[in-house]
């Protein structure tokens, strides 16, 4: 598998067919079930792993969504969850990345609010692009195991998001 992809229309299809599991095992659980990240950004480059966002009324129980989940083969990722989010992976490769999170905390907001804005000002996702692009130019090869981990990947990324969430809420 290719550590970074051009956009993907199949991306979105194996959000759906993948959304469709998820809603069977937590079924009432879920408030609602978005492709969130990169992939869901059309004309944006990413790591072709899909990205799904869950929104449940809790989070407090994680051992319920982890054992509802590993029958679907996702691993539960502790150092990578946090107090807003219970955070699996899916797949050798990893193809899905899945963050479960509830309405008392950000996570959700921030991440539907950066993907709708992104969606609708190209030139942002032209910019974040260009960003990721010079990123990974300088990234170790070391670090392409797992660039969601890698600092350098990453570098910037965090103010760009908070830029297109500032421009989101001044309009």
């Amino acid at each position: 598998m290719k550590k970074f992809s051009t956009y993907d229309q199949e991306w979105s299809k194996k959000f759906e067919s993948e959304a469709s599991k998820i809603r069977e095992i937590l079924d009432n659980q879920i408030l609602d079930i978005q492709h969130i990240g990169s992939t869901s950004i059309p004309n944006l480059s990413a790591k072709p792993i899909i990205d799904i966002g869950v929104l449940v009324n809790s989070i407090d129980d994680i051992q319920f969504f982890v054992s509802k989940l590993s029958t679907l083969k996702y691993d539960y990722k502790p150092d990578m969850s946090s107090v807003e989010r219970i955070f699996l992976r899916k797949g050798n490769p990893i193809e899905y990345h899945l963050s479960i999170a509830c309405p008392k905390h950000l996570f959700w907001d921030r991440n539907i609010t950066f993907r709708d804005y992104l969606r609708t000002h190209p030139e942002l996702v032209k910019e974040y692009d260009n960003l990721k692009t010079q990123n990974l130019s300088e990234t170790p090869e070391t670090d392409f195991d797992d660039l969601s981990r890698s600092k350098i990947y990453n570098k910037g990324k965090g103010d760009f998001v908070q830029k297109v969430l500032d421009l989101a809420k001044a309009e």
